[in-house]
């Protein structure tokens, strides 16, 4: 680690000038923060985090949505830990939960299915939340629903796909990004090759990086070295689980599930092809057109500002509410709430800890 750090150092006195490398996985910027390997870097070399917390990219109107179906008679809604909390334009589902609504905390979307299957007098809607990493699974749970005629189980989808939000961020003129960390989650499924376009497209240097603070390490001096030479490619740093064409049979799986439409980001707005939606063959398990709820545009806590922490346009500390109406204890707005949100490992590990 000490040999790395040097060799950081190192190129970044070479580059001579500020570099913002961007993380856009929530794990490495739980990681980085925890390991406090932000502060081992050179003054130059700054982490921004990107939109790379699945629960926190989540539009407040699919929230919404999600408690107006669980308000319907003989609906239960199956959602990960995170969701429950997240705050939609007036509630959340945990205060629906509170109010009566039949709100269950899975583990997985099968668990959800097993739900329904147990409960063939209720809807049981699973929501869908995740990016490349859990669609397959969604999929593949999708697919048994079918199988076995289970017609209790819906979904309520909100998978999305992380290289439209990338392109969206370097197509702006709001930050300046020098290099990804590329997701290594994600790239286990889509294979380092989906980035590629990042490179040859947008000349931005691009490393799939792995999850201990080496390997973070590791990819930013990968970064580094790019950049001094003035190069701008996809490399692998996390080769142990990461290959260039990535997980076929997972491809697959959500190919014949799903259908890329248009999404809607927290903090990014609607990007075109950033989703994933349901094919027609499957339309019989979509929560929305099955029980007629419409996904409308909802507005976020008052003056909370995760979609511009989101964006990498400000840090949380930037944020009115950071450390006071928003922390650990009482998280207001999702960065807050995830485990894997940004505001929640500035506050936990950065300067100026929020109680």
């Amino acid at each position: 680690m000490t040999s790395l750090l040097d060799s950081v150092a190192v190129r970044a006195r070479r580059i001579g000038r500020p570099v913002r490398l961007m993380e856009v996985c929530g794990t490495h910027t739980m990681v980085a923060f925890r390991s406090g390997l932000r502060r081992l870097l050179p003054p130059d070399v700054s982490l921004v985090s990107g939109p790379g917390c699945p629960v926190c990219v989540t539009p407040p109107g699919l929230i919404d949505a999600a408690v107006e179906l669980g308000r319907m008679p003989e609906v239960t809604i199956a959602s990960f830990g995170d969701m429950v909390r997240v705050p939609g334009s007036s509630s959340s589902l945990e205060q629906a939960r509170a109010e009566g609504v039949d709100v269950r905390v899975v583990y997985s979307a099968a668990d959800a299915l097993r739900l329904a299957r147990e409960r063939p007098e209720r809807m049981v809607v699973f929501v869908a939340v995740g990016f490349e990493t859990t669609a397959p699974t969604v999929a593949l749970t999708v697919e048994a629903a079918q199988r076995s005629r289970a017609e209790g189980f819906l979904v309520l989808v909100a998978h999305k796909t992380m290289p439209g939000a990338m392109a969206a961020l370097v197509d702006g003129d709001e930050i300046r990004i020098d290099g990804f960390l590329c997701p290594g989650h994600v790239s286990v499924v889509t294979g380092a090759s989906i980035f590629s376009f990042l490179a040859k497209e947008h000349g931005v240097p691009c490393v799939v990086a792995g999850f201990e603070p080496e390997d973070i390490l590791k990819g930013i001096d990968m970064l580094l070295a790019q950049i001094e030479q003035g190069r701008s490619e996809i490399e692998i740093e996390y080769e142990r689980a990461v290959t260039w064409e990535g997980n076929r049979a997972a491809q697959a799986a959500v190919f014949r599930v799903f259908a890329p439409c248009d999404s809607e980001w927290r903090g990014l707005g609607v990007i075109p092809g950033s989703g994933l939606g349901l094919r027609p063959e499957f339309a019989r398990f979509n929560a929305v057109e099955r029980l007629g709820v419409e996904v409308r545009s909802g507005d976020s806590p008052a003056g909370c500002r995760c979609g511009d922490v989101l964006r990498g346009a400000i840090t949380p500390t930037e944020c009115a509410l950071f450390g006071t109406a928003c922390s650990p204890r009482r998280p207001l707005g999702p960065c807050m709430v995830s485990s894997e949100g940004a505001c929640a490992a500035f506050a936990r590990y950065g300067p100026g800890r929020a109680s």
